[in-house]
């Protein structure tokens, strides 16, 4: 009994992982599909750490892909200046980490729908300074051209090597998330969501653990928009405006916000729709339309909420039967 519960929780990870690192090798010979599993690995990060800041902290940051952008940008200047890619990585993402989080810090006193009012005219501020700071992000013409990341041995990271490093990425992101929901962090973060007044009166410092949620939430913004520029090979501001931090949003509480794996499902369902449907402009917004008004109709807690109340209606069901074993 011991062995299976512990087995268990480990099943979940396990099997993402395989299939995180399978994709890439099975659209190995089909650039363009395994294009489009590569952009669904980054939005499973994106969604891990928007799931972080909005499923379990209670804070909806439209700044998100603001904070992303502003990774690729550091990390294009950075390797345009000869650095190497593996250096300009962490610098921009604790670079555009630290901008967001004294960005957001006035809203991390506001509550609801003023945060996400104080984010949404932050992301509109970001993406302003993108296009009107020419001189350093080439304005709404974008950079193109971005190189690939050179490897140590020589070479490039291009193809498959590239796919494997986004799966690797992703798999730590979804593991990342586990550990600090697991741990008296994520604890401290579930209930300043549930009341932030009564953790208060607990004597958990809410502002200051938004404030470390909001940090850790951004590095997973800020490491993936550095995957993505030179991976995408193009960035300019519309790369990273509302409609993206909308649509990483959507992919959360289309899984279902406050799990971890609702916005991995999220993503895998709604990532790769933009791409597979991008010559049906017309089918591929009704459609994305009609899958999430269908969840929040049918579903309003996301796809994995529906799980989670099946296995707690199966527990009343297996107590009778356990008492029943027992007894004999």
């Amino acid at each position: 009994m011991t062995k299976r519960s512990t087995a268990l929780p480990l099943l979940p990870p396990a099997l993402f992982a395989i299939a995180a690192f399978a994709a890439p090798l099975v659209f190995a010979n089909e650039r363009y599909f395994a294009f489009v599993v590569g952009m669904t690995l980054i939005h499973v990060l994106w969604a891990s750490g928007m799931n972080l800041l909005y499923g379990f902290t209670g804070l909806m940051p439209l700044m998100f892909a603001g904070i992303a952008g502003i990774s690729a940008y550091v990390v294009v200047a950075l390797t345009s200046s000869g650095w190497s890619f593996w250096l300009a990585l962490p610098v921009g993402a604790v670079v555009a980490s630290v901008i967001g989080t004294v960005l957001g810090l006035p809203s991390l006193r506001l509550k609801g729908f003023y945060f996400t009012l104080c984010s949404l005219v932050i992301q509109t501020v970001i993406t302003l300074a993108f296009v009107y700071f020419s001189n350093l992000t080439n304005g709404d013409t974008g950079i193109s051209q971005i190189p690939l990341p050179s490897l140590p041995g020589g070479g490039v990271l291009s193809g498959l090597a590239y796919d494997l490093v986004l799966a690797g990425a992703a798999v730590a992101g979804v593991l990342i998330l586990i550990g600090l929901t697991q741990s008296n962090f994520g604890r401290r973060l579930v209930a300043i969501r549930d009341d932030d007044g009564l953790a208060e009166m607990l004597g958990i410092d809410v502002t200051r653990q938004k404030l470390a949620a909001f940090f850790i939430g951004s590095l997973f913004a800020a490491v993936g928009g550095a995957l993505y520029a030179p991976y995408v090979g193009f960035i300019s501001p519309r790369s990273f405006d509302v409609l993206v931090s909308l649509n990483i949003w959507l992919m959360v509480a289309f899984g279902g916000r406050g799990t971890i794996w609702g916005p991995v499902i999220g993503a895998v369902l709604l990532a790769p729709v933009p791409y597979l449907l991008q010559d049906y402009y017309m089918i591929k917004d009704v459609l994305y339309g009609l899958l999430i008004i269908a969840v929040i109709v049918l579903i309003p807690g996301g796809i994995a909420s529906a799980f989670h109340r099946r296995a707690a209606a199966d527990k009343p069901a297996a107590a009778p039967r356990l008492s029943e074993e027992a007894g004999r």
